[in-house]
C-alpha cells in the first residue's frame, strides 16, 4: 500500500511538504515555510515525528520549499537529503537568510517586551544559524544530476529532471514496485514558465501512473515574455525620465537575475536613460554569485553573453550594496534610480525601508514582478491599498503601482495543460500549491481540456495510491 500524505501547499500556495509512505520508508518531497496568512503556523510542532523520515527528496531552493528543514533537523530528522548542487548551495544562502532575519526579529521584539514586563510571551525563532550549520555539515547530503538514476533503497528509486524554475530546480520522477509492477510518481515542485531569460525550458515529463502537481497559476495564462519585456522597459523609462526612482520588491533567487539581464541589455543598447541601479539585498549578491559559478545551466543567451570574470549581470551603472550603510546611502540618491531589494513579497528585508522613503512620493513607482500571497503587504499594494503601516507609522501610497505577471518562473495553465498532455500511463492528477479558486479553475480546466479528473488535496489527507 502507497501512502501520500501532505501537511503544507494543501489550497494555499505555501509550506510545501509531502510524505511518500512505501512498504515501510517514509520518504519527504519539500519541507518548505509558510508565508503570509498560514505564517503562524511554523512555530507549530510538526504532526508526524522528524525522526520516522527516511530521506527528504529536494525539488528547489525557494524558502517556502526548503524554510522549515533545520527545525525538521532540530526536532529529530536525521536521515539523507537530496538535491542538486546548486540547489543545495542555494539552499544555504536562504537558510542563512532565513535564521538571521528570524533573530533579528526575535531580539528586536524582546527588547521591546523587556520594556513592558512580557518577554515571555514572545515567540522564539524556528532556529539559528548553529541550526542552520548543523543541517549541512551533520547531514548527509546527496546531490544527484539531472536525467539519472538512483536507487534510493530497495525497491525505490528516482530521477530528478529539469524543472526550469529556478537554478537547480527539479520535479522528482519516484518509482516503486507495487504488486509486482514499476509504478512511478511524480512530484512537479514549482514547474517553469516557456521562454525563460536566464534558464533553458522545463523538461518534458515522458510517464507517469500519478502526479502532483502545483497549480500557482492554473487559473490564468501569463502575457508573452516579449510583451512582459516591453512593459517592463516602459515603467522603467517613462519612471526614470519624469526624474522618478523605480522600486522593485524582487525573489532573490531567478527574478533579481532576469531584471539584472533585461537591464543590462537596456544599457547596453542605449535604451537606459542615465540611473543609477542599486542590487540592495547580500542575499540576491550572494545567489546571483552561485548563477555565475554554475553559467553553463544557463539559457544559450545567458552564455553567450558571459562576460570574461564569468557573469552575465555586470555593467556599469549597476552597484551592489552589501552593507547596510551602503544600503542607507540609497536614500541620499534623491533621482533617477532603480532599487531592487527583497524580500519578493514585501513582508520584510531592506524593501519595506525604501517604501517608507519613496512610496509616498507620485514621481516614483513600484514594480511588482512576482507573486504576492495572501496576507503579504505586497499583496496589500497589489490590492489598492492607499495606506502602508511601516515601522509604526502610517504613510500613504501615491508612487504608481505596476504589477507585471509575465515574469513568473511558475507555468500558467496553458503550460501546464501541455506538459500534462503529454504524459504517458497517467491514472490520476493532485493538485497542490495554490490557492482554492486557482484550483478549482485549474481542476475544471483539466477535466474540459485533457478529459481526466484531478482532486484538490486538502491538508493532512491521507491518500491511498492503488
Amino acid at each position: 500500500m502507497i501512502k501520500v500524505q501532505s501537511y503544507g501547499a494543501t489550497q494555499e500556495v505555501t509550506g510545501s511538504c509531502h510524505i511518500v509512505e512505501i512498504d515501510d520508508k517514509k520518504i519527504m518531497i519539500d519541507c518548505g515555510m509558510f508565508q503570509g496568512e498560514e505564517e503562524e503556523q511554523n512555530s507549530k510542532k510538526f504532526e508526524f515525528n522528524p525522526a520516522d523520515i527516511d530521506y527528504i527528496l529536494i525539488t528547489h531552493a525557494h524558502l517556502d520549499h526548503i524554510g522549515r528543514i533545520p527545525k525538521l533537523v532540530k526536532e529529530g530528522f536525521n536521515g539523507k537529503i537530496y538535491a542538486t548542487t546548486p540547489t543545495m548551495e542555494l539552499a544555504y544562502i536562504i537558510l542563512m537568510d532565513s535564521a538571521k532575519i528570524m533573530n533579528e526579529d526575535f531580539n528586536t521584539k524582546k527588547r521591546k517586551a523587556v520594556r513592558q514586563a512580557k518577554e515571555k510571551l514572545i515567540k522564539k525563532p524556528l532556529y539559528g544559524p548553529l541550526d542552520v550549520e548543523k543541517t549541512f555539515n551533520q547531514t548527509k547530503w546527496v546531490n544527484p544530476k539531472y536525467d539519472e538514476y538512483y536507487d534510493l533503497c530497495e525497491g525505490i528509486s528516482f530521477s530528478y529532471k529539469n524543472a526550469g524554475h529556478i537554478l537547480g530546480s527539479a520535479f522528482i520522477e519516484l518509482s516503486y514496485m507495487d504488486n509486482g509492477k514499476s509504478k512511478t510518481i511524480v512530484f512537479s515542485g514549482d514547474i517553469g514558465n516557456s521562454n525563460r531569460l536566464v534558464l533553458p525550458d522545463l523538461q518534458k515529463c515522458k510517464r507517469a501512473n500519478t502526479l502532483y502537481i502545483e497549480s500557482t497559476y492554473g487559473d490564468r495564462e501569463h502575457q508573452s515574455i516579449k510583451s512582459t519585456i516591453k512593459e517592463f522597459k516602459k515603467v522603467i523609462t517613462e519612471t526614470l525620465n519624469r526624474k522618478g526612482n523605480v522600486l522593485i520588491p524582487s525573489f532573490a533567487i531567478e527574478r533579481t537575475q532576469e531584471i539584472l539581464c533585461i537591464l543590462r541589455e537596456m544599457h547596453n543598447k542605449g535604451e537606459l536613460p542615465k540611473c543609477k541601479i542599486f542590487l540592495d539585498s547580500p542575499m540576491a549578491t550572494r545567489a546571483t554569485d552561485v548563477y555565475r559559478k554554475y553559467n553553463d545551466k544557463l539559457s544559450t543567451k545567458c552564455q553567450h553573453n558571459v562576460e570574461e570574470d564569468g557573469t552575465v549581470f555586470n555593467f556599469n551603472s549597476l552597484v551592489y550594496t552589501q552593507t547596510p550603510s551602503l544600503s542607507k546611502a540609497i536614500n541620499e540618491v534623491k533621482s533617477r534610480a532603480i532599487i531592487i531589494a527583497g524580500s519578493g513579497m514585501c513582508n520584510g528585508g531592506r524593501i519595506t525601508h525604501h517604501f517608507k522613503h519613496r512610496i509616498w512620493n507620485p514621481k516614483n513607482a513600484v514594480l511588482f514582478v512576482g507573486y504576492q500571497a495572501t496576507g503579504t503587504l505586497g499583496r496589500e499594494i497589489v490590492e489598492g491599498a492607499e495606506w502602508v503601516n511601516l515601522y509604526g507609522e502610517d504613510i500613504v501610497v501615491k508612487a504608481s503601482i505596476h504589477t507585471i505577471n509575465g515574469f513568473s518562473a511558475h507555468a500558467d495553465q496553458k503550460v501546464m495543460l501541455k506538459w500534462i498532455s503529454k504524459i504517458k500511463k497517467l491514472e490520476n492528477i493532485f493538485l497542490i500549491h495554490g490557492e482554492i479558486e486557482s484550483q478549482k479553475n485549474f481542476k475544471n480546466a483539466i477535466k474540459e481540456k485533457l478529459d481526466m479528473d484531478a482532486h484538490i488535496v486538502k491538508y493532512k489527507e491521507k491518500i491511498v495510491l492503488k
